[in-house]
This record gives structure tokens, C-alpha cells and sequence, in this order.
């Protein structure tokens, strides 16, 4: 009897378990039946299914980073290596058209035929060295901006486009250093005549300000004052414990020290 139960119990598990599926957090599940495609999303969880008619496809809908390196084409005609990556993920609430108009392998005939044509369309209106300066981000921008406009449409949402690694031609490097050595130079020569500039301003108004002031001093010093003050310093003068001697001569006193 117990033998007859397992056996039951094994062929019930047979029939059911092939017809339930568990989908986990960041898929979501797409029925096929007969050949044609659920319009409604399977939610993560369990499901049960007939497994005799019906199959389920998962399709992830969490990010996905592809890894590419690819010649990026310049504006003067130069091949530019780099090493990108592309983070996107499926629209959830699209994935069953994704399946029914592209098919399980999208990210080969769709996500990436769509990249190569956009990163060649916008680097071909920049310098090779633009990719590898401050405007990368820009780029990088213009690229996901541009396969957003395709492809967001049909189900897939382009979160960055990245140009890790950018591999200039040879010789390109040097030239770049060059100019920015040149650049650097300049700034440092503007600095300096700036400075120098400064300086001779600075030297110009402490020359006006000590013109000026002995203008005043001159005009201010009348001859009765000049012998006002002349007076005054020779008896300071004559104050001195060495001092032995003043005799008068004319308008001016001589003093006489041992």
C-alpha cells in the first residue's frame, strides 16, 4: 500500500513540477503558449504553467553591463581604440514585446548593431583628442542619448555609456603634452607680467605719493621757518654735555665739541 502511495505521490510531483516555475527578484517571466507570446508580464515569484503547451522565457530586467572595444573613427580620420561599456536594462513593463519583436538574443541584434552606429555618428564630429580630455563626458553623453532615442521605444532603457580606456594613436600623446606644456607656459608667462605689472604700478604711485610730498614739504617751509628750525636744532645741539663751545658767525651759530 505504501508503495502504491509514493508511486502516486511521484507521479502527481512528475506532472506538476515541470509546470511551476519560480521567477526571482530583477526578471520577469514571458509565456509562450502555442507559439504566441503573453501580453502580460510574469511578476517574480512562484507560477504554475502547462508545461505540455506552454513555456516561460525569462528575461532579466536588472542592469546589464556589455563590454566592448571597438576603433571609434575621429573627426580628422583617425582611429581612436577604446574600451566601453553600455549599461542598460529591460523595461519590465515591456519585456513580452521585447521577446515578440526582437527574441531572446537582443543585446546581439539589437543593443549593440544600435551602439556601434551611434558612438561612430558622434565621435566622427570630434577631435581624437576631445576623447580624451574633459569633453568624454560629453560624448558619452551624446552616445546614450542617441541610442536612448532608438531604443527606448522598443522596450530598453540605456542607463550610461562609458569610455573607460582611450587608446590615441602614436605620437598623438606627445603632441597633447606638448600642448598643454605650451599652455602651461603661457599661463605662467601671463602670471608673471601680470605680477610684474603690478609692481611697476605699485612703484609709479609710491613715487607719486613721495613727489607729492615733498612738493608739500616745499611749499610749506617759508624762510622763517627754515631759521625757526635751524635754531631749534642747534640748541638741542647745544644741550650736549660735549658740547664746549657755540660762537655766532653771521645768521648761523657754530658749535665747537672737544
Amino acid at each position: 500500500m505504501k508503495t502504491i502511495k509514493l508511486a502516486v505521490s511521484l507521479l502527481i510531483l512528475s506532472v506538476v513540477l515541470p509546470g511551476c516555475a519560480v521567477i526571482r527578484q530583477g526578471d520577469v517571466g514571458v509565456k509562450r503558449t502555442l507559439g504566441k507570446i503573453s501580453k502580460r508580464e510574469v511578476q517574480p515569484g512562484l507560477t504554475f504553467y502547462n508545461p505540455f503547451f506552454t513555456t516561460i522565457l525569462r528575461v532579466p530586467t536588472r542592469t546589464t553591463n556589455i563590454e566592448i572595444r571597438m576603433d571609434l573613427p575621429s573627426k580628422e580620420g583617425l582611429n581612436v581604440k577604446a574600451d566601453i561599456s553600455i549599461l542598460y536594462h529591460v523595461n519590465e513593463r515591456k519585456a513580452t514585446d521585447v521577446i515578440a519583436t526582437i527574441g531572446k538574443d537582443f543585446e546581439t541584434s539589437m543593443i549593440l548593431p544600435v551602439f556601434r552606429a551611434a558612438a561612430s555618428d558622434v565621435t566622427a564630429k570630434y577631435m581624437a583628442k576631445d576623447m580624451h580630455s574633459g569633453n568624454r563626458l560629453g560624448i558619452e553623453n551624446e552616445i546614450r542619448n542617441t541610442m536612448a532615442e532608438l531604443l527606448e521605444p522598443r522596450g530598453f532603457v540605456i542607463e550610461a555609456v562609458l569610455l573607460k580606456t582611450i587608446q590615441l594613436p602614436p605620437g598623438l600623446y606627445r603632441a597633447i603634452e606638448e600642448k598643454l606644456e605650451a599652455e602651461q607656459d603661457a599661463e605662467r608667462m601671463k602670471f608673471i607680467l601680470q605680477r610684474e605689472k603690478l609692481e611697476a604700478e605699485r612703484k609709479l604711485v609710491e613715487a607719486q605719493g613721495i613727489r607729492d610730498a615733498n612738493k608739500l614739504i616745499s611749499e610749506g617751509l617759508t624762510p622763517a621757518i627754515l631759521q625757526y628750525k635751524t635754531i631749534e636744532a642747534y640748541r638741542e645741539l647745544s644741550r650736549s654735555p660735549n658740547t664746549k663751545i657755540i660762537i655766532g658767525s653771521g645768521n648761523q651759530p657754530i658749535i665747537m665739541q672737544p
